[in-house]
């Protein structure tokens, strides 16, 4: 899969698509639905299956304190559409020139002389364009007259209500688990290069692994019970903190990570982290002591849960 960093850096080598235009954050069931109509077009045409995407992601740009929790970071986003079969991502970057293209200007700049999209898939709620006025009906025009195609697809329902990256969050906030992996199609999970940390943990006689978030927002907050992947782990159960460690007046917003019954040096290693069950929220605790305690209690409820988990 091939990914193009920006509008600015469009050849004739990425024209002749069959193209969708999204956030696509988390590549939920939804997503794969629209993606897999896209495949499909593509290889009826003999074209390149495109994603159009953007960063920041537009209500990160127009409201980043209100933006919502980021399901994937872009690396993991990507990783997930190569895997679906997309041929190519271009990701734009969204910024003031970006917001004030026209519905036109996007139309003709991007679309017919940047990508010559031959077919278009999107939902018939997108809107574009500066001011937001162009919608599915301007496009299904402006297709007519640039010859091209445009679609929108069927509605993906689980348990009877409408797939979306909202409704992923809302799982995860609620931590139900099960509910995001059937809205997924997959477990949810995190990854990340292993960086160093304040180390704070080893002192507490509870060593863990810092992941470097990559998102302003995650849509996680409390402990976990999880398991990790990769540098040689397959599934190794272990016990997760998402936020900011308010007992030791942190401020950034991380993945800590304890495996259990593991010693080993996994600095600078990429590792996915599953999330199985919520433990606790996060807490701000009066003393190390208080911390310590509430750390060994955590361990203790991520061994039990695994324990029963695998028949134990």
């Amino acid at each position: 899969m091939r990914l193009i960093r920006g509008i600015h850096n469009l050849t004739s080598a990425h024209r002749g698509c069959v193209a969708t235009i999204g956030n696509f954050d988390g590549v939920h069931l939804g997503h794969q639905r629209i993606l897999d109509q896209v495949i499909r077009e593509a290889r009826r045409l003999d074209s390149l299956a495109t994603v159009m995407l953007f960063e920041p992601q537009p209500q990160e740009f127009f409201a980043p304190a209100g933006a919502p929790a980021r399901l994937m970071s872009l690396r993991d986003k990507l990783i997930a559409l190569r895997e679906c079969g997309v041929d190519q991502v271009l990701c734009a970057r969204f910024n003031d020139a970006f917001r004030s293209l026209s519905a036109e200007a996007f139309v003709r700049e991007l679309l017919v002389d940047g990508l010559d999209v031959r077919y278009l898939v999107v939902g018939d709620d997108f809107r574009f364009g500066c001011g937001r006025d162009g919608d599915f009906s301007y496009l299904k025009e402006a297709g007519s007259h640039y010859g091209f195609q445009v679609t929108d697809t069927a509605t993906c329902e689980v348990d009877g209500e409408r797939v979306s990256s909202t409704r992923v969050r809302a799982a995860l906030e609620q931590g139900d688990f099960p509910l995001a992996r059937r809205l997924l199609g997959r477990p949810y999970t995190i990854s990340g290069r292993v960086r160093h940390g304040d180390k704070i943990g080893r002192t507490l006689g509870v060593p863990t692994v810092n992941l470097a978030l990559k998102r302003p927002v995650a849509p996680l907050r409390g402990v976990y019970a999880v398991r990790v992947s990769g540098a040689g782990l397959e599934g190794h159960p272990g016990a997760a903190n998402v936020g900011t460690r308010p007992s030791v007046n942190g401020t950034e917003n991380r993945l800590e990570v304890h495996l259990l019954d593991f010693q080993g040096d996994l600095y600078d290693d990429h590792l996915t982290v599953t999330f199985e069950r919520f433990i606790r929220p996060e807490e701000k605790f009066d003393s190390l002591d208080a911390l310590k305690a509430a750390m060994w209690r955590d361990l203790q409820q991520a061994t039990a849960f695994f324990n029963q988990d695998d028949g134990l």
